[in-house]
């Protein structure tokens, strides 16, 4: 049922969004999706397991962007600052987003374990969703890895491969600094640029 449960998905969200993981009820998440109670625990087998799922549906979000932001156009260096916007964008209006990307989980947020845990679900997208969860340090080397994928051309020198992994991971750290200490006038992007400049001047 992928329609219901990308509305339970919604629905959970919207809960969070207006009080603590810890007072929202299975019951009201169903109600508000327009399925059953038991929709809800054949989708996701407990609340636990609604809140991995909840939490991978954002990674993924977050890391389609970051995939959209690295293939626009524009040169390596315009599609690395579009990507540290997005991340340090996204982070600030999703608060999951936010903690998954730091590691700083609220007691308002749900905060699962990231390790797998066991999982009976005959729902493929809930036994993905009960595998490991990325930890900050994972999301820095997925974008990293990512980007420096994009950007490099076929036959590039290992030299420059190395060069250009660590300007993507500086742009990702710096993006996530903005996270944790919001920049001032000109933003991350004015950052980002002035970073990439002494990096390849």
């Amino acid at each position: 049922m992928p329609a219901a449960r990308e509305s339970l998905l919604d629905a959970a969200y919207t809960a969070l969004a207006r009080r603590p993981w810890a007072a929202v009820r299975m019951v009201d998440v169903a109600a508000a999706a327009g399925v059953s109670r038991q929709t809800l625990y054949n989708e996701f087998g407990s609340k636990e397991g609604l809140a991995r799922a909840l939490v991978r549906r954002e990674a993924d979000g977050y890391l389609t962007g970051v995939e959209r932001a690295l293939t626009a156009h524009g040169d390596a260096r315009e599609r690395l600052t579009a990507t540290a916007e997005w991340t340090a964008s996204t982070a600030r209006e999703n608060a999951l987003v936010r903690a998954m990307l730091t590691g700083c989980w609220s007691e308002k947020l749900p905060s699962p374990t990231l390790k797998a845990v066991p999982s009976s679900s005959a729902v493929p997208a809930q036994r993905r969703a009960d595998g490991p969860l990325p930890s900050p340090g994972d999301f820095v080397a997925l974008v990293r890895d990512r980007a420096v994928t994009v950007l490099s051309g076929p036959g590039t020198p290992k030299s420059d491969l190395s060069d250009l992994a660590r300007s993507c991971e500086l742009v990702v750290r710096l993006a996530l600094s903005c996270v944790a200490a919001p920049p001032g006038e000109g933003g991350v992007a004015d950052l980002v640029r002035s970073a990439l400049h002494r990096q390849y001047a």
